[in-house]
């Protein structure tokens, strides 16, 4: 692909003051696609729902080719596409580099790569292989300090000034919802800061007014259709009209290649 037009149009879309860019995660073609009728720009991947599909646990490296294949069938279409590929399924920063490299040939212009709360110095050095390699691939790099950790702040602000010395184009700090906390970090990062949007959490007018830079709504979409479907499923059980919004068979099947 070529580089510059798609890597602006993605960085751009993280830096508009008061309007963060709203990652909704996918997990196969029809959820990508029916997103993007939806309007969104960019679509990202969630690893556990890539996981789950084939029945392998996430967060353990096992689902490097899967991933891939995802990315092979997403990155040709007409939205921008952002991959989560776990801690880059190694530690061998040469390998995730070129794990990054395949995902670019592919039409892929963001990639996530968390850190699991491993050495930070490890973490950077796949962030610059990967900048050296792929210089027009988005990096967010991620820390898991809140997600795994108990949030020290000293310990994220490290994590995240090696990240972005490496080459990071954004940071992400998942597990981050309390709003003074975010608004302390977004005034020490000089980077688009991501956070995981939670129920619990900020609303996204609320994080837009904090400064925050990207919304992720990580395995969030996965979970809830599962959960819809365990409810459709008990409603015709006990004789009861299913709710929530069920699109047609043709409207699915719209969805495919060569439908349109």
């Amino acid at each position: 692909m070529t580089a510059e037009p798609a890597m602006t149009s993605f960085a751009g879309l993280h830096h508009r003051p008061g309007e963060p860019l709203l990652l909704p995660n996918a997990w196969d073609h029809a959820s990508a696609a029916a997103l993007a009728a939806r309007g969104f720009p960019a679509i990202g991947t969630t690893s556990l729902a890539v996981a789950a599909a084939v029945g392998l646990p996430d967060g353990h490296a096992a689902t490097r080719e899967h991933t891939l294949c995802l990315a092979r069938t997403l990155g040709s279409e007409p939205y921008l596409l952002s991959v989560d590929a776990e801690d880059g399924f190694g530690d061998d920063p040469d390998e995730v580099a070129e794990l990054a490299s395949r995902l670019w040939a592919v039409g892929v212009v963001g990639i996530n790569l968390e850190d699991g709360l491993g050495p930070a110095a490890r973490h950077a050095a796949k962030i610059a292989a990967v900048k050296a390699a792929v210089p027009g691939l988005f990096v967010n790099a991620r820390t898991d300090t809140y997600w795994l950790g108990d949030g020290d702040e000293t310990d994220t602000l490290r994590r995240l000034d090696a990240y972005r010395q490496a080459g990071a184009d954004g940071v992400f700090v998942p597990g981050l919802t309390d709003p003074d906390r975010i608004g302390a970090l977004l005034r020490r990062v000089d980077a688009p800061l991501n956070v995981l949007y939670a129920p619990t959490g900020p609303t996204v007018p609320h994080l837009a007014d904090l400064g925050v830079g990207r919304i992720s709504l990580g395995s969030l979409l996965y979970r809830r259709a599962l959960g819809a479907a365990l409810d459709a499923v008990a409603d015709i059980a006990a004789g009861r009209v299913p709710g929530g919004t069920t699109p047609s068979y043709a409207e699915v099947c719209a969805l495919g290649r060569g439908t349109a």
